[in-house]
């Protein structure tokens, strides 16, 4: 039984998983080689401990992969609520990094919690709908599911950390479309979160300035740049110009103007796409992108194969987590979108996350093997 089932491994995942994680390794290593802190710290220690959270990611992987993902239905809503109050945690003790208060120290390691919380909520809510079946569709349901949504996010917005707040809610509308809500449903919803935008952007409750800055600066570079604050489209100018140094084939690894030149800021996580453009250049940044599609394609792919909606829903779940990631670091990048910090999957710096992330493809392993019955 145990071989036949191992024949339904995907082994493409697996193989996108791993050129990712090389790349990303490659350009760590590359991108914390002479950077250095604010205080003049050196970044090179990053490197080594970045292959320690792989190397464990990996074994979580392998574990998510053997765990009958089903079993994670009745476990679902007490990690909800553990994530929950980790969160509310965060506000009492959490440290502060880059204006944000969305750390634990634990020990000489930090841990963030809002990265965890975003594995937590999928499962949430494919518990959620599985448990009304039969009428998830219905009005009020879909309003418990965003109302499920709403208390991490908002404990997040206000650390306040407004790129893990969005991938929240893009996880939601990922998931609330696969469970069948109607567009009108959908709209009404979206409607609701209105007067919050409004709170957020006309007080101090949601958003800090620096992030009303974020976003009037994405505003200005695409309507007229003459208005930009140089110092507020730093980041976004410094990776524009290392990527367009890249060329074609890159200057080499460790071989970057920009990214040895300590220029591009947080280098090694949010910006760690412009690394890759200026040292593996046009081509690398290609394949990158390349890989990253391949592995949403095999989340959606699994999706459709699910032998219940609960398998399908963490899969598009773990799906719009990735998706989202992808979308707005490299949009952010590219100046195409407004910077909101949030790392590239499989490639940025970060223990959480990576371990986050990589636990998601196991579970998406998880429910391939079981896709189907096994006939004797």
């Amino acid at each position: 039984m145990q071989t036949r089932r191992w024949r339904e491994y995907n082994w493409p995942l697996l193989v996108c998983v791993l050129v990712l994680l090389v790349i990303g390794a490659l350009a760590v290593y590359s991108a914390t080689l002479t950077a250095v802190t604010f205080n003049g710290a050196p970044l090179s220690t990053l490197f080594p401990r970045q292959l320690v959270y792989i190397a464990i990611g990996l074994v979580l992987m392998t574990m998510a992969t053997l765990l009958d993902y089903r079993l994670l239905s009745s476990l679902a809503r007490p990690i909800y609520l553990g994530a929950v109050v980790t969160l509310a945690v965060v506000h009492i003790i959490g440290q502060v990094s880059g204006g944000a208060q969305s750390w634990i120290a634990v020990g000489e390691r930090t841990i963030q919690p809002g990265e965890v919380a975003k594995l937590a909520l999928v499962l949430a809510l494919a518990a959620y709908w599985q448990h009304f079946e039969p009428r998830r569709d219905h009005w009020l349901v879909q309003m418990g599911a965003l109302l499920i949504t709403l208390v991490p996010l908002l404990l997040v917005l206000i650390q306040p950390d407004l790129g893990t707040a969005l991938v929240m809610l893009g996880i939601w509308l990922v998931m609330a479309w696969g469970s069948g809500v109607r567009p009108g449903q959908l709209v009404a919803l979206a409607l609701l979160a209105l007067p919050l935008l409004y709170v957020a952007w006309t007080t101090d409750l949601l958003l800090d300035d620096y992030q009303r800055r974020r976003l009037l600066t994405f505003y200005y570079l695409l309507r007229d740049p003459a208005q930009v604050n140089r110092d507020d489209a730093y980041n976004v100018v410094q990776a524009l110009n290392a990527i367009g140094q890249g060329g074609w084939f890159g200057t080499g690894l460790t071989r970057g103007i920009f990214s040895q030149g300590n220029y591009v800021p947080v280098q090694h996580t949010d910006f760690i796409f412009a690394v890759i453009g200026e040292e593996m250049g046009f081509l690398g940044a290609v394949v990158l992108i390349t890989f990253q599609a391949l592995l949403l394609w095999q989340a959606l792919t699994i999706a459709g194969q699910a032998r219940d909606l609960f398998g399908r829903l963490i899969a598009l779940g773990v799906f719009g987590m990735l998706f989202w990631h992808v979308l707005i670091n490299i949009g952010m990048n590219l100046s195409l979108l407004p910077v909101t910090g949030l790392p590239l999957p499989l490639i940025s710096h970060g223990g959480s996350f990576t371990l986050t992330v990589l636990i998601g493809i196991g579970l998406l392993q998880s429910i391939t093997l079981r896709r189907r019955r096994i006939a004797f």
